[in-house]
């Protein structure tokens, strides 16, 4: 279930028209929290995802959150954002695009970056020029901290980025570089959100390339080994799920011309160890499973293509977009943890 803050903070949209919307990836993580979002505040929403990482468990979560009767004014295409048959059906009488689909994870691209450039840059460029052919304006996308790269600047601001160390990190500074040039050619309003390490609900700790938080989650209620990349001193800017949900709400609606064509930091300002991340999350489970706090990791070697340390600055966010974080790590977790104890405990 969404929380009351944001769904408070946008609850005027509900007396407005409701605009039709395309969030791909929609049974992704991030999707399906806007689709949730969406769907709560009176939109007409149409989803494109492929299923290549996003769950049908997922859409099937987010139906029982809302009801049949919101649940109605969903549409999902089963597609992929390279084909552009499915980013013309998904894109008919669009007013804006969220577009989260892509193939994540640093490590799998390191493995395989054929198949990451396939679906994060070519998937990219043809759901941006379909949209542009079909007189989509606003195009609000997800980018990447990543794409700061080996620059050693702390907290991470906008115009300071360094050369990219995975390839990963290279195909969503491409994103960047497309959304810029199809802003000054085309007219289009493009705005991109660097996501800091986002965690939440319906984050799965499935698969080779889950997310430290939810195979910690699961390593911790299910018994199971826990690893740690290095020596826990990583450090990474944790941003839970509704702040960047509201990051993206606030890109799409925002009327201010400055705010138009630009990247934000989507973070919370404020960074956090490795080994204090595993300690919350111990504390987060306690009361489930009283064993967890006196559980260890196991420590091995650093991953390649990590940077060591990432802190935000969000000040750019604040100034055009009014964005403020709802929710600190430690609050993100506690809000967090309940979900993740009813569905892996």
């Amino acid at each position: 279930m969404q929380s009351r803050t944001l769904l408070n903070e946008f609850k005027w949209m509900l007396d407005q028209p409701p605009r039709k919307w395309l969030v791909t990836g929609v049974a992704g993580f991030i999707g399906s929290n806007l689709l949730e979002t969406l769907l709560f505040l009176g939109q007409h929403v149409v989803g494109l995802d492929n299923f290549s990482t996003g769950s049908e468990r997922n859409l099937a979560d987010v139906r029982e959150a809302v009801g049949e009767d919101r649940w109605r004014s969903f549409t999902f295409i089963q597609g992929d954002i390279c084909n552009v048959a499915d980013c013309s059906a998904s894109l008919a009488g669009v007013d804006v695009v969220l577009h989260q689909a892509a193939l994540g994870s640093v490590p799998r691209s390191i493995q395989d970056p054929i198949t990451t450039n396939h679906a994060n840059i070519t998937g990219f460029l043809t759901l941006l020029t379909t949209a542009m052919h079909l007189g989509v304006r606003r195009f609000v996308y997800a980018a990447s901290s990543s794409t700061y790269g080996d620059s050693p600047t702390l907290p991470k601001v906008e115009h300071v980025i360094g050369k990219p160390l995975s390839p990963y990190a290279v195909t969503k500074y491409v994103n960047e570089l497309y959304a810029d040039v199809f802003a000054k050619t085309y007219g289009m309003e493009c705005i991109g959100l660097r996501y800091f390490n986002v965690f939440g609900r319906r984050q799965s700790p499935d698969g080779a390339y889950a997310a430290v938080i939810p195979l910690w989650f699961r390593g911790l209620l299910q018994h199971a080994d826990i690893f740690i990349n290095g020596d826990g001193m990583t450090s990474r800017d944790f941003c839970h799920v509704d702040n960047a949900v509201q990051a993206n709400l606030r890109s799409a609606l925002t009327e201010n011309p400055d705010a138009l064509n630009q990247v934000y930091n989507v973070a919370c300002g404020k960074q956090a160890s490795l080994n204090e991340l595993y300690a919350l999350i111990q504390c987060n489970v306690a009361d489930h499973t009283p064993d967890a706090t006196a559980r260890t990791p196991t420590y091995r070697d650093f991953r390649a293509g990590d940077v060591r340390h990432s802190l935000a600055d969000i000040g750019k966010a604040r100034t055009l977009l009014g964005y403020e974080p709802y929710y600190t790590l430690e609050e993100g977790l506690r809000i967090t943890a309940p979900w993740y104890i009813s569905r892996l405990a």
